[in-house]
């Protein structure tokens, strides 16, 4: 029974590390997939899908391929991968094969591009201001990653609206009172505000 165990622990183990583990990188900037070995390297072979990206021995140097030539570097005692000067056509799976890597790790590179100024605006209508979180740029990638948080004080109630990107208040509050808009993806973040009282006409 104890055998039995074990070997459907070591089967979980398999089955969890085949996983393609999603990383994220900045345009221009480095990302470095990291990886864990078993015992020494003596090769490795890193591939972005079925295409070499980099490979090792023990008797021959780092030798790189296509474009990451001058663009990675290969740590030989951990494994680990480093892509500098990353670009959005960089995206795809990547993966090591070694026999020093019991399963071989698969990573899902993300490159996403810094996020451009936002701006808030507000409406007034039927006593009701409606705040709008904009980018002020085009900005195309990853929208999907792409999220919408608001800071609002504690005397003030924000209402959501109809997109993650509203929300509303009444004018009754404290229109002296400060709101945020956070936009946010997995490496960045901008935060833009505005004073309530910005967003209702004298004497209304």
């Amino acid at each position: 029974m104890l055998s039995s165990l074990t070997n459907f622990f070591f089967f979980l183990l398999d089955f969890i590390s085949c996983d393609s583990q999603v990383i994220y990188g900045a345009v221009n900037k480095n990302v470095t997939l990291y990886t864990s070995s078993f015992k020494p390297f003596k090769e490795i072979v890193w591939k972005r899908g079925k295409d070499k990206v980099v490979e090792w021995d023990d008797q021959s140097e780092v030798r790189a391929f296509l474009s990451f030539k001058d663009r990675v570097y290969l740590d030989t005692v951990s494994g680990n991968l480093t892509i500098c000067k990353l670009t959005p056509s960089d995206e795809d799976e990547y993966g090591i094969e070694s026999p020093s890597v019991r399963n071989n790790s698969k990573f899902t590179l993300r490159v996403i591009e810094s996020l451009p100024s936002s701006a808030l605006s507000c409406t007034l209508i039927d006593g009701n201001i409606t705040l709008q979180c904009v980018i002020l740029e085009d900005y195309n990638t990853h929208l999907e990653l792409i999220q919408y948080s608001w800071d609002c004080p504690s005397t003030i109630q924000c209402q959501s609206g109809s997109k993650p990107s509203e929300v509303y208040v009444t004018k009754e509050g404290d229109l002296s009172q400060e709101i945020q808009c956070i936009i946010s993806n997995p490496l960045f973040r901008r935060t833009t505000s505005i004073i309530l009282s910005t967003c209702v006409p004298s004497g209304k």
